[in-house]
């Protein structure tokens, strides 16, 4: 018998396919949060329109323009484009649970019980928190800036902002607070990582202070409002994931005896 010839059993065979499987599902699982990101723009696109999405965006800010002033669009093809990334943004934040729970249950199967049970919070807890910083940046954070930053614009000037520079500035402070709000999450991840603990955290406290306070120095505009509005929840955000972090700790503690992970 020739020693070229094929054997009888493949030995790749029994780590091949399931490797094409777990492909297979990724492409599955992309395909779905993708198709949830562009039903939500379709739906957004209809009602109520890109145009009425730039114009509730950009709400905070023409409140607090000189009357008769408006927003400019200093490209030509910008009237079109700019309202189109809106709707495109704000149709993956409605999705964004989807995508989540996608990725969620892509990693899920290779997971310990012990991990899913800290997995699982974390990932609706920082979905939350990110969506609790974008609000609280529109609702509050927009109006007090605006109303400072005009207060000190001399009379001779009419303010009339370009439409892609307001865009530029509002995704900067969206991520800005949205990554804010997860600091309950990172220290909640460097104590369960034991990285961190508890006792350090809270001796590290005034040290947190003043980077927090450093930190929305950096990433505001130049004004004391905007830093005060990211300085101060940061630091109460700290409090709670120091809190936070004892309960998931042992929550999430892995058994003495072995834990396989679950299909």
């Amino acid at each position: 018998m020739s020693s070229f010839q094929k054997p009888d059993h493949d030995e790749l065979a029994g780590t091949e396919q399931p490797f094409v499987a777990h492909l297979i599902e990724l492409r599955d699982r992309l395909m779905r949060a993708a198709l949830a990101v562009l039903v939500c723009f379709g739906v957004l696109a209809l009602y109520p329109g890109p145009g009425q999405l730039y114009d509730m965006l950009a709400a905070p800010l023409v409140a607090h323009l000189p009357a008769g002033s408006k927003l400019i669009a200093t490209s030509v093809i910008s009237p079109f484009l700019v309202p189109l990334k809106i709707t495109l943004l704000t149709a993956f934040l409605i999705a964004l649970p989807v995508v989540l729970y996608q990725a969620w249950a892509f990693i899920a199967p290779g997971l310990y019980s012990h991990e899913k049970r800290l997995v699982l919070p974390l990932v609706v807890s920082s979905t939350l928190l990110f969506f609790l910083g974008v609000a609280f940046c529109y609702f509050f954070v927009f109006g007090q800036v605006f109303k400072f930053i005009q207060s000190f614009a001399p009379k001779s000037i009419t303010a009339a902002p370009d439409i892609e520079a307001y865009l530029g500035f509002v995704m900067n402070m969206f991520i800005a607070f949205g990554a804010a709000f997860e600091v309950p999450v990172i220290v909640v991840v460097l104590v369960r990582m034991g990285l961190l603990t508890v006792e350090k955290l809270r001796e590290y406290r005034g040290y947190f202070i003043v980077i927090a306070f450093v930190v929305a120095a950096v990433i505001t505009p130049p004004d004391i409002v905007s830093q005060l509005a990211l300085a101060i929840p940061m630091c109460l955000l700290y409090e709670l994931g120091v809190f936070a972090a004892k309960y998931f700790v042992r929550y999430s503690k892995a058994p003495d005896d072995s834990d396989k992970p679950q299909a």
